[in-house]
């Protein structure tokens, strides 16, 4: 079983981020989304349920347990002893990782829980009379467009055409759901924690596109981001989620993909890397699952 736990635990996640490192922008963004946060989300998957399978072999070493449950925790324990240190090890690990989970779902649930706070009206745009600079999609059903007075006030029509098709971009894609599934992905494992963050630019990167799309002109995003991102800086409390205005270093690139497209290379073969090596944590993950279901049965023959 050890083996199985290197290549899904130790080996398989760094190894994933490295390829989309390679691939993420040679990729459509919206592809690149896609393919990044469900072979981290099922690398993620993989690696939790090595953690608990070798937390179960930590569970049935222990003789009370052995003798509850009528196998020999003996048999168990010498299956592990070369290394013995795994799995109380990976009993720390998985509440850790378990713990982290539950926080960023939490943490994304309220991010995302803007419509019961009351906002006015019921059509599909809502401008609030606030001075900040903000403008969000907020996923539903159906989906609203939240913008701000003040960032409307600095943007021209045609600006503002293309600030709400970047957000209508989001609420049609589903890109909150992807970035849930990145950011739970990053909470399982410290070595996927760039996932995160490159799912946010990712699906930005997407939503950008299919602006440039609708208002047929990419300078036109690219100016409505640069106004929005510039007149947000030093702003606290905007939303980290589907947000146009976000401030920081992605908006520079985000504005450089626009000005400067580079073709994308739409090969078949750049996605199936990262999907192979989710697939083959997968597959070792099953064969990890089997080998402890043999080490049981062989421990409840030998009592």
């Amino acid at each position: 079983m050890f083996d199985h736990f290197v290549w899904s635990v130790v080996v398989v996640p760094p190894l994933i981020v490295l390829a989309m490192r390679l691939l993420a922008d040679r990729l459509p963004p919206s592809i690149a989304a896609v393919t990044l946060a469900w072979s981290a989300a099922v690398v993620g998957a993989a690696s939790m349920t090595n953690l608990a399978v070798f937390a179960l072999v930590a569970v049935a070493e222990v003789p009370a347990v052995g003798r509850t449950v009528g196998w020999s925790s003996r048999v168990v324990a010498d299956d592990t002893a070369h290394v013995a240190w795994a799995p109380w090890l990976s009993v720390a690990l998985l509440v850790t990782a378990g713990v982290a989970v539950a926080r960023r779902w939490r943490r994304h649930r309220r991010a995302l829980d803007l419509e019961p706070v009351g906002l006015p009206g019921d059509g599909p745009l809502v401008l609030l009379t606030d001075p900040s600079v903000q403008a969000f999609a907020v996923p539903g059903r159906p989906g609203r467009v939240v913008v701000t007075t003040g960032l409307r006030q600095l943007l021209t029509e045609r600006q503002f055409d293309a600030l709400l098709a970047h957000e209508h971009a989001h609420l049609t894609a589903g890109h909150h759901r992807l970035v849930r599934l990145a950011e739970l992905a990053a909470a399982t494992h410290p070595a996927l924690w760039w996932v995160a963050r490159q799912v946010d630019y990712l699906v930005e990167r997407a939503a950008d596109e299919q602006a440039a799309i609708e208002v047929g002109s990419r300078r036109t995003v690219a100016h409505a981001i640069g106004v929005a991102a510039l007149a947000a800086t030093g702003q606290r409390n905007i939303p980290r989620i589907l947000h146009a205005a976000s401030p920081g270093g992605i908006v520079p690139r985000r504005v450089a993909r626009l000005l400067h497209p580079r073709p994308p290379v739409r090969s078949p073969a750049l996605r199936a890397l990262p999907v192979s090596l989710a697939l083959a944590s997968l597959v070792w993950t099953g064969e990890a699952i089997y080998d402890l279901f043999e080490l049981l049965n062989a421990a409840r023959s030998g009592r």
